[in-house]
């Protein structure tokens, strides 16, 4: 057999590896708390459920869905008006996806030719380098380090890369690092973008995982944003849809277009009581995500608390579901680390060298334990700490 050249590209994730090692230790019979992956364990709304337990009843309902219903476009244009102010227009404007990571995954297809030039955060998703490789573009890493409260600085990429890029993936609230950008930024990078020709994607993630009182916004909220660009947003973390993969593309017409384009030629459009339950979870009263953030500052608060009450001294994230925490002096590189933690204190993270270069030196945690089970976190960690 011979595969194809491209796959030259990608190891084996490093989340299949810290898989292995969870499998390899429960098959000892023992009890692990696993912080690697950000799966949301935040059930959604109960009225949300319903919807989808009842669309999921409907014989009618299982047929090839092919496009977005308008029901779901206008109601994800209205979210977007009463949430950031953004008006959209539902036709043009917006397309939907499965999840963020099928459209990070896609969406280079559609801008990039061979050897064309992207730009990627780093620490990063690693989906937002991996879609860019896909579609055979070359990779010029953006630093998001701690100095600049890991905004990315613009001015300090190179004249001639900024010329050559063509393509370009930014997300604040930021995972891994949990950084929040300023709102100068964005003008910042509208400008950057308008004045080399460049298409910006902003992931959207975590606009409503904001911890320090302060409110979400949207790239699209700013003046030019739809000229040189798209967002994502998804209703994954907002509204625990994880698993229902759906989200949106939303800005720029000619990019939607083409968005959608391509996904007319590779899938037949989101299952019906999806786009149904997704239309209810849109059209929830704000007191759902209020509960939400409010759970994950409680597990945020046990355990970080705890974890500095041993010696790992971390600051409490602004945004996200994630901890991004430095390597305790004397532990190596933060792959050792992990591993030496697993070892120790059966809990399981992720290497910050995971997300990136410049993310050696860290590692993260996903907050997706309760806050009881984060509590039991320090007694664990403490046997590899000492003390």
């Amino acid at each position: 057999m011979k595969f194809a050249k491209r796959m030259n590209l990608f190891g084996e994730g490093i989340f299949a590896r810290l898989a292995a090692m969870k499998r390899q230790k429960l098959s000892t019979g023992a009890e692990i708390i696993d912080l690697s992956i950000g799966a949301p364990n935040i059930p959604p709304p109960a009225h949300v459920m319903q919807v989808l337990a009842q669309e999921a009843l409907k014989p009618e309902n299982y047929v090839y869905a092919i496009t977005d219903s308008r029901e779901l476009l206008a109601a994800a244009a209205d979210w977007y008006r009463r949430r950031y102010g953004v008006e959209l227009d539902p036709a043009s404007e917006i397309c939907s996806l499965w999840g963020s990571q099928e459209g990070l995954s896609h969406i280079a297809l559609t801008l990039i030719d061979d050897g064309d030039l992207t730009l990627v955060p780093d620490p990063c998703y690693p989906i937002f380098a991996d879609g860019a490789k896909l579609a055979g573009s070359t990779l010029f890493y953006m630093p998001q380090l701690k100095e600049h409260d890991y905004v990315i600085q613009l001015d300090k990429i190179p004249a001639d890369v900024a010329a050559r890029a063509k393509f370009m993936v930014v997300s604040y609230p930021n995972n891994p690092t949990t950084a929040v950008a300023p709102a100068d930024f964005y003008e910042r990078l509208i400008h950057f973008a308008k004045r080399n020709d460049i298409v910006v994607l902003h992931d959207n993630a975590y606009s409503e995982l904001i911890f320090d009182g302060s409110t979400g916004g949207s790239f699209l909220s700013f003046d030019g944003a739809k000229d040189v660009g798209v967002e994502f947003n998804s209703l994954s973390k907002t509204y625990g849809l994880a698993g229902a993969r759906i989200g949106f593309c939303l800005g720029n017409r000619e990019v939607v277009k083409r968005v959608k384009l391509l996904k007319s030629n590779i899938d037949y459009g989101l299952f019906l009581p999806i786009q149904r339950a997704a239309i209810a979870a849109l059209q929830s009263p704000r007191e759902v995500i209020d509960a939400t953030r409010a759970a994950y500052v409680e597990r945020i608060d046990a355990l970080i608390d705890g974890l500095n009450a041993i010696g790992w001294q971390i600051d409490k994230p602004k945004a996200t579901m994630f901890v991004w925490a430095p390597v305790p002096k004397g532990f190596g590189t933060s792959e050792e680390f992990v591993t030496t933690l697993f070892d120790k204190s059966n809990v399981l993270v992720t290497p910050g060298s995971a997300f990136g270069t410049h993310g050696e030196g860290f590692v993260r945690m996903a907050l997706v334990q309760t806050a009881d089970v984060m509590r039991k976190v320090a007694a664990q960690v403490k046997r590899t700490l000492g003390g």
